[in-house]
């Protein structure tokens, strides 16, 4: 016991000695002269500064002077024509369409709100339905090759005149032949008949 007793009191003499012992003094550091330090914005201050400005929408339809370099576009593209009873785009037909339609593409993409109409139009003979539902055909046959060139497909509406708007009223085929064709137009600007 007497041995315990004097190993305790050894263990707490030595535990007085380290505790005695003064710590070391701090280094001295010193910030370098050039560097500030720059205090943290306060969170308050964070939320009051104003959010950047949303960017400008791109205008959704062409000014005056692109819509009229559309409408010049449209006037040169000429009307495509159509073998009797048929829908399918003959060559001379592709190539009326595929004129100046890579640029009529590029600026349609700028305004998706500007929109095309492709009429089809039908020769006399045949009855009023017939002519109607060709007609249709027409359209779309040119509107599925617009699209495959990369005019957006939602700028692009059919409509079928059938026989009603004939630009030839003489009775044989040549005249029959410049019936038989789609014109494109702007929404609401109708052809003159």
């Amino acid at each position: 016991m007497i041995a315990v007793a004097a190993a305790m009191l050894f263990t707490a003499a030595c535990a007085k000695k380290n505790a005695a012992a003064p710590p070391p003094p701090p280094p001295d550091i010193k910030p370098p002269a050039q560097a500030k330090m720059t205090p943290a914005p306060a969170p308050a201050q964070a939320a009051a500064k104003p959010a950047p400005a949303p960017a400008a929408e791109a205008p959704r339809m062409p000014n005056a002077q692109t819509r009229a370099r559309i409408e010049e576009l449209l006037a040169k593209i000429e009307d495509a024509y159509f073998d009797y009873d048929r829908a399918a785009l003959r060559p001379d037909a592709i190539k009326a369409l595929q004129d100046d339609s890579a640029e009529l593409r590029n600026i349609l993409k700028d305004y998706p709100a500007y929109k095309l109409t492709i009429e089809g139009h039908c020769d006399e003979r045949g009855s009023a339905e017939y002519n109607m539902a060709l007609g249709d055909k027409r359209a779309e046959a040119a509107k599925d090759y617009l699209v495959q060139v990369g005019i957006p497909a939602a700028q692009l509406s059919v409509v079928s005149y059938g026989k009603q708007h004939q630009v030839c009223d003489e009775h044989d085929e040549a005249c029959w032949q410049r019936n038989r064709r789609i014109h494109i137009a702007t929404v609401g600007q109708a052809q003159a008949y």
